[in-house]
């Protein structure tokens, strides 16, 4: 599966994006507000690779995480992801990380505005969902620009470096639109 973009591609992971993907998870600017925390291995980052390169062969298939990478050069950027909820109820989540280098140019909204409309489009969900740290003004500014509601806040429920941290909660429905 593949979508393209002005700028970018979003594409199947593979084992070959290892090395990239631990190098994105284990930068501190990254990691500011992801509940993961940094990798203490390679081995770790390829613990968590397979996890979802498994998810792909699931049937249903219940999540698609993606490489993004920009369509210029192929230059990894980093990761985007759609977990899909309960069927009946057609909605599913989204979480992205892009290296720093590509913050601030639009390519998460860009990457983002893709997803979503893959999801409302091709899997035909009616809600999307997302959440972020309250102090993560940057990802906040991402998910409003691709068209989503802050529909509230929930205390104290991301486990960051030792801390319970607020969190933003979002969504857009299909009949929303997804802003072009």
């Amino acid at each position: 599966m593949e979508l393209h973009t002005t700028h970018l591609l979003l594409r199947e992971l593979s084992p070959a994006d290892l090395a990239a993907v631990h190098r994105l998870h284990s930068l501190p600017e990254v990691d500011e507000f992801n509940t993961l925390g940094i990798p203490e291995t390679v081995a770790a980052t390829e613990h968590l690779l397979t996890g979802w390169l498994a998810q792909r062969e699931a049937t249903p298939r219940i999540a698609y995480v993606l490489a993004v990478q920009r369509t210029k050069d192929h230059e990894f950027v980093g990761l985007i992801a759609l977990n899909l909820g309960k069927a009946t109820f057609k909605n599913a989540e989204v979480w992205y990380k892009l290296l720093p280098t590509y913050w601030g140019q639009g390519l998460t909204t860009e990457a983002l505005t893709a997803l979503l409309n893959f999801g409302f489009d091709r899997l035909q969900l009616h809600r999307i969902e997302a959440g972020c740290a309250v102090e993560n003004l940057a990802s906040v500014r991402v998910l409003e620009k691709a068209g989503m509601t802050r529909e509230g806040r929930k205390r104290q429920v991301l486990p960051i470096r030792g801390a319970w941290v607020d969190n933003y909660f979002f969504a857009i429905l299909k009949t929303d639109g997804v802003p072009v």
